[in-house]
């Protein structure tokens, strides 16, 4: 096992946890209702590609992570875990940006006028129940994951491993579904960015 790196101090981590949690919530819930008209030197929808390959490359990293940790390679896990955070916390930049600049895309709206007509949904019925399915799940999963995330991690960071363990059986297959279903929501919606502009 490595050692620890933080001293413990439930109290003062339970503040910051909860106070970095409020704050990207409110930020996100409050950000996406704005959009910001700027003419920007790319194309807006640059910013779902990017995260895209971020939720990937986090996807890899958890995975990667998971091999090292039953391979009794604390150290790469360690590196494949603090990676996959620092990646997401990118994520969440890009994120934001993208919805400050880009507004809603809705999936099945064809002609791009913000409005999925019975026409576009009998076109997409196929996909439409999976598409909503994926959404509707990673949403929530997506708001809570990150206070989880926190608390495994100062777990490992100040040496509770047991705890780690446990808080780790729940994190991390839902950071993992987070982040791979955000690359499949990119890939089923991509097709309606720009359309109609």
């Amino acid at each position: 096992m490595l050692k620890p790196l933080l001293r413990k101090n439930d109290k003062v981590a339970n503040r910051i946890i909860i106070a970095v949690s409020v704050i990207v919530f409110v930020a996100v819930t409050a950000l996406s209702r704005v959009e910001l008209k700027v003419d920007l030197p790319f194309a807006v929808h640059t910013f779902a590609g990017i995260n895209a390959w971020l939720n990937t490359t986090v996807s890899v990293c958890l995975i990667l992570a998971l091999w090292a940790v039953k391979s009794k390679k604390y150290t790469a896990h360690k590196n494949f875990m603090m990676a996959a955070i620092v990646l997401s916390v990118l994520f969440l930049l890009s994120y934001i940006a993208h919805h400050l600049f880009a507004g809603n895309t809705y999936y099945g709206d064809v002609n791009g006028d913000g409005i999925v007509s019975d026409d576009e949904k009998s076109a997409i019925a196929s996909t439409r129940v999976l598409y909503y399915v994926m959404l509707f799940t990673h949403i929530p999963l997506a708001g809570i994951i990150l206070p989880m995330i926190l608390y495994t991690a100062y777990r490992a960071l100040t040496g509770e491993y047991t705890r780690h363990k446990k808080l780790a059986r729940i994190t991390w297959p839902v950071w993992l579904y987070v982040a791979i279903t955000g690359v499949a929501i990119y890939w089923m919606i991509k097709p309606y960015y720009g359309v109609g502009s």
